[in-house]
């Protein structure tokens, strides 16, 4: 017989398998546990709030209107309709209907009875309520916990009769580590003094060495370039490129300088308007400038000016509150309580930005939408230095012949006003020349010899450029010196409040029908904003972060653990709302979200707490237990294993080869793309679509700096976000599919080459080579049984190539880098091809 316990959990329906076996238990039911979700995902559709989809009046979100409508009869299960209709054999009256492809099992019925029997109780949304910090709970094993998540989880753990996994060991620590931390492998040297290191406190002294470094920003930018769709380029056919690398570049040094949660939100929704804001926190507001923008001949201005505003929204909402907010653009929520006037309300304070909705051309490749800023790099300073030198110096040399060139036309102008070269002379001219000179007064003479001046330096002087050489150099330079800077000076999108609009709730989410007027407001069902706070973005964004706001620092510490667990303590880590799934550890949830809160919203204290924690320790390797009952880790007995994604797999084999570009920050690089990649979007002559490749230490710069083409992403970044929408949850992918790049792209048939060449100048055998591969792509010695499986890789390749020795030239010469090995080509090809093996390793493209 099934226990209650199961019937329990099966009506969350989102949980884990394990679930399926937890222990008897005669605890009242949890409304937001065990009731709420039934309801949301059967009845709250066509018994929510949204009255336009309503049916028979009735609303089951709501304890009032469902006792008066008789739906509820608290603690008379056979009186209530709910359950009359549930259980009808009456296919007209079955609730959900036949029609609406929902079904309730009979654990749900049995839950909803249930329910009712204690008296159908309500709660507010667990999510909508603020987060409380509990104290530690009781646990038995008193040696275990390292910090207070641990108390949380393996209070769970024992709960559930459960016991945490043993500690990982040292090598797979460090290279988790690594990982989650900065993205690059730990050289052989560095894992070798981290086992060596004996002291109580080595592991916490690596965590703060990884924390400091500079690294770091870049590994934690990645999920914020997914969540603000970033991207190099517009989007849609002519997909003009753009400067926004200046505030990817931003959040990096925001994230390394561990600037404050509450302040990184406000610069990046409010930037521009803090008090006399600084250039960063101007670039970083370029959050919400991070959106497609279309600039087809087609495209209708306004229209694409809402489709920005409803990204930006739906953008924003999903990023800092974790709702879904993008079907009150055309009707009340079905299932959240947000209506329709709460979306368009927090619509007004975006309604503001002097934008058209189309991008304008700034360069033959760049298309910006305005407001932007002008932000000159260094580079960009010196060489403008330098144009103005030349400038300033081809203007010495021009001068003499200016002046006389202007005298000579000068003296061919007669007194009757029309002289042979300068017929069109203003009329005011006209008129003092038809005067004899010794005729006309100071003042006049003065107006004359500037107007002829003007008139000679905006009519005749060019017409002279083509006979007088020298006069068109410092034009030239000009000319030059235009094409430079539109071209390469950086002017990032921003955000800006200059164009107040009055905003309207549109009738079905049209923008041609505008309905009520609305102005800024927070969504109703919230904490209200401070009555002091400005009614604008920075008032929102102050508000967000206030200690009153419930959602945004569950959201944010739930978006840290997914991190580093793969899954967030609430899986669906882009909707807290009443259809999320309840946290099984939502105690834990609460107090790393008060904890983050009331600690100064540090990101880098929050995160070396979760990776000191006992529970970030443990080993991930599974059980049979693990894989049958919790396959997905939900009560955390273990640590997370899963597929590295493609940004870090590239990253990996560069580093682990010698070759990765450490440089921190800049414009985005072209590493190896396929031939013609961008060759589709090339459908006018207005510009060339011809993928310009990077050459030298720039094909080996980090995946973060990739150039990153909305309408044709890297191709070998095969688990990315596209950018177009904003996304939080993770794509953790693991496909046969992938092997097609990490066996055949360029970038890991020469990292393995470059690998396989740095190895064979550290020994003298065989052996000795492929350990020392082995160690710097999977950070630990290859055991006895592995490398007389290398050595047999080795030796069947070698036969491979001694057999075909051009095979081996064309595998050599893949890639940019001369080689440098001086061993027999065979040999050096068949190392080459272990090497390639060993990044596919499943060890190697996954972290553990």
């Amino acid at each position: 017989m099934l226990s209650f316990r199961f019937g329990h959990f099966v009506a969350l329906l989102t949980l884990s398998a394990f679930c399926r076996n937890c222990a008897v238990s005669a605890a009242e039911l949890d409304f937001n546990r065990d009731i709420r979700p039934i309801l949301s995902e059967n009845c709250f559709y066509c018994h929510g709030q949204d009255g336009n989809q309503r049916k028979a009046d009735l609303r089951l979100d709501i304890r009032a209107d469902a006792l008066e409508y008789g739906a509820l009869e608290p603690g008379d299960v056979e009186s209530s309709l709910l359950i009359e209709r549930i259980e009808s054999s009456d296919a007209d009256l079955l609730m959900p209907p036949i029609d609406s492809n929902r079904k309730l099992s009979d654990e749900q019925k049995q839950a909803l009875k249930q329910w009712v029997a204690e008296g159908a109780k309500y709660q507010e949304h667990w999510a909508f309520t603020p987060p409380e910090r509990s104290a530690l709970p009781q646990v038995s094993d008193k040696q275990w916990p390292r910090n207070a998540i641990d108390y949380f989880v393996l209070h769970k753990l024992e709960t559930e009769d459960w016991a945490p996994s043993p500690e990982a060991e040292r090598h797979a620590l460090i290279k988790r580590l690594y990982i989650d931390l900065i993205g690059l492998p730990p050289s052989p040297e560095a894992v070798a003094a981290f086992i060596e290191d004996a002291s109580p406190d080595a592991y916490e002294r690596l965590v703060d060495q990884l924390l400091e470094s500079e690294h770091y920003g870049e590994r934690m930018a990645l999920p914020w370039l997914d969540a603000a769709r970033y991207a190099d380029s517009n989007g849609f056919q002519q997909d003009g490129d753009t400067w926004q690398w200046m505030w990817r570049d931003w959040v990096v040094r925001a994230l390394n300088q561990d600037l404050p949660f509450d302040q990184f939100t406000i610069w990046q929704l409010a930037g521009d308007l803090l008090p006399t804001p600084s250039i960063e926190q101007q670039v970083a507001s370029g959050f919400n400038r991070n959106h497609l923008l279309n600039g087809e001949g087609g495209a209708i201005a306004e229209e694409q000016r809402f489709n920005v505003l409803f990204d930006r929204i739906d953008t924003t909402a999903t990023t800092f509150l974790g709702l879904t907010m993008a079907c009150a653009q055309c009707h009340d929520h079905k299932y959240d309580p947000i209506t329709q006037q709460d979306y368009y309300s927090l619509l007004d304070a975006f309604n503001r930005v002097p934008e058209t909705g189309t991008p304008q051309r700034y360069s033959s490749r760049i298309r910006l939408g305005n407001p932007v800023i002008e932000v000159p790099t260094e580079e960009n300073k010196a060489k403008i230095a330098e144009f103005n030198q030349r400038i300033s110096e081809a203007e010495e040399t021009a001068k003499p012949l200016v002046d006389a060139a202007y005298l000579g036309w000068k003296s061919g102008i007669e007194a009757d006003g029309q002289p042979a070269d300068a017929a069109d002379l203003p009329p005011a001219a006209q008129e003092i020349l038809k005067k004899p000179a010794g005729e006309r007064s100071e003042a006049e003479q003065e107006e004359l010899e500037k107007l002829l001046k003007k008139h000679f330096d905006e009519k005749v002087r060019e017409s002279l450029v083509s006979s007088i050489a020298a006069f068109a150099v410092p034009d030239q330079l000009r000319s030059q010196l235009a094409s430079y800077t539109a071209d390469n000076i950086p002017r990032p999108m921003v955000m800006s409040d200059d164009k107040p609009r009055q905003s309207h709730l549109l009738e079905r989410g049209e923008y041609l029908n505008p309905g009520l007027p609305v102005t800024f407001d927070t969504p109703k069902f919230l904490p209200p904003l401070a009555p002091e706070a400005p009614r604008n973005r920075l008032g929102f964004a102050q508000w967000l972060v206030s200690p009153e706001q419930p959602l945004t620092a569950r959201v944010q510490v739930n978006r840290m653990w997914q991190h580093f667990f793969g899954n967030g303590l609430v899986k669906t880590s882009e909707d807290f709302g009443v259809q999320s799934e309840y946290p099984l550890h939502k105690d834990l949830l609460d107090w790393l979200a008060v904890e983050f809160r009331d600690s100064g919203w540090s990101m880098k204290r929050l995160n070396r707490l979760i990776v000191t924690s006992a529970t970030y320790r443990q080993s991930s390797k599974m059980t049979e237990r693990h894989r049958e009952h919790d396959i997905e880790n939900r009560l955390l007995a273990r640590a997370s294993r899963f597929r590295m994604p493609s940004l870090l797999l590239r990253d990996w084999a560069l580093a682990a080869a010698g070759i990765l570009n450490q440089k921190v920050a800049g414009p985005p690089v072209y590493p190896y793309q396929p031939d013609a990649v961008w060759e589709a979007l090339a459908i006018t002559k207005e510009r060339d679509f011809t993928y310009p490749a990077s050459s030298g230490a720039n094909l080996y710069r980090r995946s973060l700096y990739t150039f990153w083409r909305r309408t044709v992403i890297p191709a070998n970044m095969f688990d990315a976000s596209n950018r177009q929408a904003c996304r939080v949850r993770l794509a953790i992918t693991s496909t046969p599919l992938h092997a097609l790049t990490t066996l055949n792209d360029p970038t890991w048939i020469e990292a393995a080459r470059l690998l396989a060449e740095r190895v064979t100048e550290s020994g003298t055998q065989p052996s000795e080579y492929l350990g020392s591969a082995f160690r710097r792509v999977l950070c630990r010695t290859p055991s006895a049984w592995e490398l007389e499986l290398l050595q047999q890789a080795l030796s069947k390749q070698l036969a491979i190539y001694e057999a075909d020795p051009t095979a081996a030239q064309e595998l050599l010469s893949i890639g940019s880098t001369e080689c440098r090995s001086t061993a027999p080509s065979e040999e050096l090809a068949a190392f080459t091809a272990v090497c390639l093996g060993i990044f596919n390793l499943d060890e190697a493209l996954t972290r553990e």
